[in-house]
């Protein structure tokens, strides 16, 4: 049974997404939610689900010892679910092709440091955008430039707010996310 670490630092919801789809699966389990937020509604959640979970500092995230020990004993892919900050070299060597993220704009565009949640929206809808969508990707030392896995496109109306464009954000997350994770745990590479 593959496991899975959740990163995430806000809400939750694609975290219990996640966790609720992979609950009966012999495939992998959602083992441990991890958040750089205490009060992220993330770890609501993963008390509910029954799911271990653990807050952390920038001191400790930033450590080569502690977390690294923690990962290398309790991961098998490390999932990033609404985690704002950029994760270190050191855990993107020691995890390569094994840490993955969902962002809510169409790679290459709308990436970059700061952009994420309603900053990214907003920048859509101010730049007029016919269509959005997801990209799921691997992490590496850049903000959201590693390799792509998984787009999936929304059309966009010209009289979509960005909170419009925040909830078809939301659908594809939640209907694309758990899934592209099995399909990447299913892969020869994790066989």
């Amino acid at each position: 049974m593959k496991r899975i670490v959740i990163f995430a630092s806000g809400s939750g919801t694609n975290a219990e997404n996640i966790s609720r789809f992979f609950k009966q699966s012999s495939l992998a389990s959602v083992v441990h939610i991890l958040t750089n937020n205490k009060d992220a509604k993330v770890l609501l959640r993963a008390k509910k689900l029954k799911i271990n979970s653990l807050r952390f500092n920038r001191e400790q995230f930033l450590s080569k010892e502690k977390l690294i020990k923690f990962l290398k004993k309790e991961a098998d892919l490390i999932v990033l679910a609404g985690f704002l900050w950029k994760i270190p070299d050191h855990i993107i060597k020691i995890f390569p092709n094994k840490i993955i993220n969902i962002h809510p704009a169409l790679l290459p565009k709308y990436g970059g440091k700061g952009m994420y949640g309603m900053n990214v929206h907003n920048a859509v809808v101010n730049n007029k955008e016919i269509e959005t969508g997801i990209t799921i990707h691997y992490i590496n030392e850049y903000y959201d430039e590693g390799a792509i896995i998984f787009q999936a496109k929304t059309p966009i109306s010209p009289f979509d707010t960005s909170e419009d464009v925040a909830k078809k954000i939301h659908l594809l997350e939640q209907k694309h996310f758990p899934k592209v994770i099995e399909d990447v745990l299913l892969s020869d590479e994790y066989k």
